[in-house]
């Protein structure tokens, strides 16, 4: 293939900008209102039908992240409905090949015992082989001589003052007031930052830092162990491959719809290592199952445990006796106490030790039982009432982890099966009778407490409701019709909560296959990215290079902190600041410059040597038929080529013009949003002096290298309202 290269990649990187925001603001900004027509324009497209070019397209983006080169021929030959029956039964999908993939991350078949074993966090590790005698003598030292910020900050100020006014007094000179309020011009002669004149440069908090750092990770690779960081590295690169390669795409959408359904944070402290077995044990084996069956996995999991707390939640009203003698029990075996959720309020005080503060007594924590009825099954509007959440709070108290840090292991006291798994305390379960949405709860009941209000939940209609209207945003529009959530939310009902049936529910209706929702929901960052490898039939390991653009356009998987996961609507996607990530995304991938992630434009056969506008639109039309489906509206591909043609003959105005461009102004994004034909002067309106969406794209070129007219049409069909748009 000949490819004819521009000169200024800044200029090709301006123009994709320049092209991109417009047509993203014309393609996407009508789709707000289109929303909102909702119902009122449905009846009027009950006439009309998609062809099957079109349902083939519509159930591979719903349905799939996306075709890739050949599959939406092949789902026409076997026919829409087969395509989705099959999806709807994954268990019957050989995917061995997307399996292949995975055999090199082997976090993956670890237990949470493992985990926190081969992965332990650094400072909890030597903590502990401090206090158990076995901390390498260097490296003891190393680790006491460290200082935090604030001890190094406040120890520099108060240590060099204290020498040089008494220094100062013996010569009768005064006190240097300045040094002694900005300790970062004291710190071994550092020149204060003006920007933050306070702060302490590395070296001047912990002068030891690096030798530490490098003694840990010698220490590491001494014991075959890793750094804690691998573990949620691996699982985001497991939920990319098989999103890109797995053959079982339905499974995988819905593995992505119930892990924000059912969200957990991984920086939240054991998270990190529970979200392995989280998505492997819990997410993945009942994404297609029975509702009921998902909501007591997710409420036994160790990840959701943690995360809201409930391993910590203790009935105050517990048999304080049974909880004596267990502490008395477990009096020599501290770690172990722990490990079972028994602990003493306070440890004995030595003979010249400073006051240790007295812990706080543990009590009913409410977390999990109000994420429970708002988030995961009634909604917010589901008829239940503050009393409702203690009641439910009150029944799942003695749900915990046995050793959720790992330490009674490491200790000995927990073997490594037992270690971060699921415990029942009955000692620390409030046994007492309860009221849940009308339900009695007899006392005596133990376990079965918590259990009879997952029953309860799983089966309010509420919950159908819930679910009916959060599947309908997901797969039909953002704002599904009353009719079609009444349907579904029936459909839930009468299968006893089966989530096949459900989902099927929602597929054979009439609004999914309906016109007026063909690419009507916009795609998050992580179907883009999924999307766009397939449409261009790449390859990617998954490696942290391409996770990094995904939370660089604002969805890094699993660090969403709030319960809710992350939405699934366009006003949460459409801005000034996510287009202009989505733009660098598609350009970072068609020039091959995501580590692990590489794409062949060649394959496509594509040929612009020639340079004229009809050898542009051809290749356009190439590229578009296999990137989307041949759906690319005229004035999109107007666009295309006008912006093609002005890079070409007057590049270096192109990409000069572009560098005084400003920063689109909140008014301008609020303008996008309301659909005008004024966008493209809004997209360079002045705002404080700032960098606009093509001023910061060329002024993002870190690389000179030339790029290619055909890498240029790839990235602006990516970046196009039709591929954004599913």
């Amino acid at each position: 293939m000949n490819v004819r290269f521009d000169s200024t990649l800044g200029a090709a990187r301006a123009s994709v900008a320049s092209l991109v925001a417009l047509s993203l603001v014309l393609g996407l900004a009508p789709f707000a209102s289109a929303q909102v027509r909702g119902s009122a324009s449905s009846s009027s497209s009950k006439a009309r039908k998609m062809t099957e070019d079109q349902r083939a397209s519509h159930v591979l983006n719903r349905l799939a992240f996306g075709a890739r080169p050949g599959d939406a021929e092949r789902v026409r030959k076997l026919g829409v409905e087969k395509y989705i029956e099959q999806q709807l039964h994954p268990e019957l999908i050989d995917d061995a090949a997307a399996e292949a993939r995975l055999t090199s991350l082997e976090v993956l078949k670890m237990s949470n015992g493992e985990l926190l074993a081969k992965y332990p966090q650094p400072n909890f590790l030597l903590k502990q082989m401090q206090r158990e005698g076995k901390l390498p003598s260097d490296l003891k030292d190393l680790r006491d001589n460290r200082k935090t910020p604030a001890d190094a900050a406040a120890a520099n100020t108060t240590n060099k003052q204290l020498d040089a006014n008494a220094s100062m007094s013996a010569s009768g000179a005064q006190p240097n007031a300045q040094a002694a309020t900005n300790p970062s011009a004291n710190a071994q002669g550092q020149t204060p930052n003006p920007l933050y004149p306070n702060a302490q440069t590395p070296v001047a908090v912990d002068p030891n830092r690096a030798e530490y750092r490098q003694a840990v990770a010698e220490f590491y690779r001494e014991h075959g162990l890793q750094q804690p960081q691998k573990v949620t590295a691996e699982l985001q690169a497991s939920r990319i491959m098989r999103a890109v390669y797995s053959e079982r795409q339905l499974q995988e959408v819905m593995v992505d719809f119930w892990t924000n359904h059912f969200n957990v944070y991984a920086p939240k402290g054991a998270d990190r290592w529970f979200l392995v077995s989280y998505d492997r044990d819990v997410i993945r084996p009942h994404a297609f199952g029975n509702f009921k069956d998902l909501l007591v996995a997710t409420a036994e999991s160790p990840a959701m445990l943690f995360y809201l707390d409930n391993f910590q939640s203790v009935s105050p009203t517990a048999n304080q006796n049974q909880r004596r003698a267990a502490a008395a029990r477990f009096n020599q075996n501290p770690m172990l106490n722990n490990a079972l959720g028994v602990r003493r309020d306070r440890m004995p005080q030595q003979p010249g030790q400073m006051p240790v503060p007295q812990r706080q007594k543990r009590g009913i924590n409410e977390n999990y039982a109000r994420e429970l009825m708002e988030l995961h099954t009634l909604g917010v509007d589901g008829g239940y009432t503050q009393k409702d959440v203690q009641e439910v709070a009150r029944c799942f108290t003695g749900w915990t982890i046995i050793d959720p840090r790992g330490a009674a292991n490491y200790a000995g006291f927990v073997d490594e099966a037992r270690t971060g798994t699921f415990y029942f305390n009955p000692r620390l379960h409030d046994d007492g009778e309860k009221l849940v949405l009308g339900h009695k709860i007899p006392a005596g009941g133990g376990i079965n407490d918590g259990m009879m209000v997952l029953d309860i939940l799983a089966h309010h209609p509420s919950t159908a409701k819930f679910i009916a209207t959060k599947l309908s945003r997901k797969f039909v529009s953002d704002n599904p019709t009353p009719e079609l959530v009444g349907r579904v939310a029936a459909a839930y009902m009468k299968s006893n909560g089966d989530i096949r049936e459900t989902l099927r529910a929602i597929f054979t209706s009439p609004e999914f296959n309906s016109p007026e929702n063909y690419r009507a929901k916009i795609k998050t960052p992580f179907e883009l990215a999924v999307s766009a490898v397939r449409a261009l039939g790449g390859d990617t390991n998954g490696a942290p290079p391409i996770h990094q653009w995904i939370g660089r356009m604002g969805e890094p998987l699993y660090q969403y902190q709030a319960p809710t996961g992350y939405p699934d609507t366009a006003e949460h996607w459409v801005n000034t600041g996510a287009l202009l990530e989505r733009i660098n995304f598609a350009l970072a991938l068609v020039s091959n410059r995501i580590p692990g992630t590489h794409v062949d434009l060649s394959r496509f056969g594509a040929d612009t040597s020639k340079g004229t506008t009809a050898d542009k639109s051809r290749v356009i039309d190439e590229f578009a038929a296999v990137i989307m489906q041949g759906d690319i509206s005229p004035k999109t591909k107007a666009s295309l080529l006008k912006q093609l043609d002005e890079v070409a003959t007057n590049p270096q105005e192109s990409a000069s013009a572009s560098m005084p461009a400003s920063n689109m102004s909140a008014t301008g994004a609020a303008k996008m949003n309301a659909a005008t034909d004024t966008q493209a002067n809004a997209m360079d309106a002045p705002a404080g002096g700032r960098r606009g969406l093509r001023g910061q794209l060329a002024a993002n070129n870190n690389n000179n290298a030339p790029a290619s007219e055909i890498a240029r049409i790839a990235a602006l069909l990516l970046g196009s309202p039709e591929f954004q748009r599913q």
